[in-house]
């Protein structure tokens, strides 16, 4: 129970009328249009677009606008505005086979069908400041298209020689949930495992991936190939008897393989962790697939040795819209509650004192 706060209706409305002349910053500078965040700040939108759930980049732009950069804020404000829209149906699964491919890579095989492409990448910068963006002018037409070609999966190529196990099917008569309409229950099945792992936090997800590879968790991953490229997105219409093209969305993919030493159900192979999310996102999309894999316990008969291979562990903490409620409720008036605890420690502490006044006994009954 909160206590009353004199005055606090107005000091919000201040608050949120301080908040909006600092998201306008120096009125002397062009205000930042959404046009500029989508185009120029990409990857910040695809983020926000991942971790909300919602596939459209002037929303996703606006929100990280409003939040004044605050990452976690913009998936929040996106996410909350999600739930306020009709839901039509469920789309049919993407073709990532089919996927039109602007950068992919494998750290498995050197010469590829389809090659290595490079794409827009940090991979190979060196980190270091360049002043030149400093300047507008010296940021120059690309001198190359992208390619945007459909090539064939890495994991195709093992699978050729049966050392990869098969792509993931669920079990017979399953229904396939869906995370946002259905309270979690654990044991999780896989389909809704990944549904929480795309919505979830990068940096937590990255933290867990890392610990993977320290020895917490049995994993030993090599990365089959990262690709991003547009994938075409259908519903199906049963009035219609098949489904129709909604459109084109950017997505990244990754495939993880894992050395599986076999078990008396299971002859020995490669096993499979799998990343897929919106737009361009590379790390969030491999450390998913690093914490699948580790997720994966039950099916290959693993003991959970670490926090990463803990669905309840990991599925209950991935959230940073909820996390970030539990956490930042702490500054709400919790005066009462403290008003309660401040008298019990009080009353604590002229026990403790007294005992250690009164002599052995008393600091002995006291402690009994």
């Amino acid at each position: 129970m909160y206590v009353a706060v004199k005055g606090g209706e107005a000091a919000i409305a201040n608050a949120h009328r301080l908040l909006a002349d600092r998201r306008r910053g120096d009125r002397t500078l062009p205000s930042i249009t959404i046009q500029q965040v989508v185009e120029q700040l990409g990857l910040a939108v695809d983020r926000v677009m991942a971790e909300a759930s919602l596939y459209d980049r002037e929303l996703a732009a606006l929100a990280v606008r409003q939040a004044r950069g605050d990452m976690i804020e913009a998936i929040f404000i996106l996410r909350a505005y999600r739930t306020t829209l009709p839901r039509f149906g469920y789309s049919e699964p993407v073709d990532t086979a089919t996927m039109k491919v602007e950068r992919r890579v494998s750290a498995t095989y050197k010469d590829l069908p389809g090659g290595q492409l490079l794409g827009p990448t940090f991979d190979y910068t060196h980190r270091l400041l360049d002043p030149s963006l400093i300047d507008d002018a010296s940021v120059k037409e690309p001198a190359v298209k992208e390619p945007g070609e459909r090539v064939m999966r890495v994991s195709d190529i093992l699978d050729g020689e049966g050392l990869i196990e098969g792509d993931g099917r669920m079990p017979e008569g399953h229904v396939m949930g869906d995370l946002t309409r259905e309270p979690m229950e654990f044991p999780m099945a896989r389909d809704l495992r990944l549904q929480a792992l795309a919505r979830g936090d990068e940096g937590f997800l990255l933290a867990l991936a890392y610990s993977t590879q320290r020895g917490y968790g049995r994993t030993h991953p090599f990365v089959g190939e990262v690709r991003i490229g547009e994938v075409e997105v259908e519903l199906d219409l049963p009035e219609l008897g098949f489904a129709v093209s909604l459109g084109v969305i950017r997505v990244t993919e990754c495939q993880m393989v894992n050395q599986f030493m076999g078990s008396a159900k299971q002859p020995p192979q490669f096993t499979r962790g799998y990343g897929l999310v919106f737009g361009q996102s590379e790390r969030k999309a491999m450390s998913m697939s690093l914490v699948d894999r580790a997720l994966r316990t039950d099916e290959f008969s693993e003991d959970i040795v670490a926090p990463a291979q803990d669905q309840e562990f990991v599925i209950s903490h991935a959230d940073n819209v909820q996390a970030t409620g539990f956490v930042e409720h702490l500054k709400l008036p919790h005066y009462v509650d403290f008003q309660a605890e401040l008298d019990l420690v009080r009353r604590m502490r002229r026990d403790y004192d007294a005992a250690r006044t009164g002599g052995p006994d008393d600091l002995k009954e006291a402690a009994e």
